[in-house]
C-alpha cells in the first residue's frame, strides 16, 4: 500500500474514534508493523507543523489522538464549551503536581506533603479527569490512591508521564532542612534573589 494512502487512512481513523488510539489498534487494521507505522505518524506529524493547519497529532504513551492545536484553544472553547472556563488555583496545580510525580499516592500522602487537607482539590481534580482512582493502598484501612491521566499528559503537552522535569535535587541537613546555600549563590555587592525554575523553549 502506498505512504500517501496510508496516511490518509490513519488521519481517517483518528478522526473518526476522536480518541487516542492504540497503536496496537492501527496495526491490527493497516496490517503493518509498529515501526512502520510510527515512521508513518511522526511524517504526518512533520506534515501538520509545516503547513498552516489547526490540527495536530498528539502522542499519548502508546496511543496516537489527531486534535486541534492547543494555541487556537482560546478561539475553539467559548463555541465548544458555554461553561465557565476552567481555572485551576495555586492548590490544585500543587497537588497535581504532587500526584504526577509520585504515582499512586493517597490522600493522606497529599496533605502530609502539604501540611493541608486535599480532599477539595482531590475532587476538582476529578472532576477535571486530570486525576483518576489508582486503586486501594496496601496499607491500614486500604485508602484509595491517585494517579494522573491521559487528559493531563495532554493537557501540559505531553507524550509520556517519564517527560516530566526532573526534580532539582536538594542537599538537607542533620535536622532535614533544605541547605540554602547550596541552591542560591552568594553575589558580593548584590540581592540575593532564589533562582527561577527553568522554562521549556516552547514556552
Amino acid at each position: 500500500m502506498e505512504i500517501e494512502k496510508i496516511k490518509s487512512i490513519i488521519e481517517a481513523i483518528l478522526f473518526a474514534i476522536g480518541r487516542p488510539v492504540n497503536i496496537k489498534e492501527l496495526m491490527i487494521s493497516l496490517e503493518i508493523s509498529k515501526e512502520d507505522i510510527e515512521n508513518i505518524i511522526y511524517s504526518m506529524q512533520e506534515d501538520y507543523k509545516g503547513q498552516d493547519k489547526g490540527i495536530e497529532i498528539i502522542k499519548i504513551d502508546e496511543s496516537y489522538q489527531l486534535c486541534t492545536k492547543k494555541e487556537l484553544y482560546e478561539y475553539i472553547y467559548p463555541i465548544l464549551d458555554k461553561r465557565t472556563k476552567p481555572n485551576l488555583s495555586n492548590a490544585a496545580l500543587e497537588t497535581l503536581a504532587i500526584i504526577a510525580y509520585n504515582t499512586r499516592i493517597t490522600r493522606a500522602e497529599i496533605e502530609s506533603i502539604r501540611g493541608v487537607s486535599a480532599d477539595a482539590c482531590i475532587y476538582k481534580l476529578l472532576e477535571y479527569n486530570l486525576i483518576e482512582e489508582a486503586g486501594k493502598a496496601d496499607l491500614p484501612g486500604k485508602p484509595m490512591t491517585y494517579r494522573t491521566t491521559d487528559e493531563f499528559l495532554k493537557m501540559f503537552g505531553y507524550s509520556s508521564i517519564n517527560e516530566l522535569p526532573e526534580l532539582p535535587r536538594y542537599k538537607l541537613d542533620s535536622n532535614q532542612q533544605i541547605v540554602i546555600d547550596d541552591l542560591i549563590e552568594k553575589q558580593p555587592d548584590e540581592n540575593i534573589e532564589a533562582p527561577e525554575p527553568e522554562r521549556d523553549e516552547q514556552e
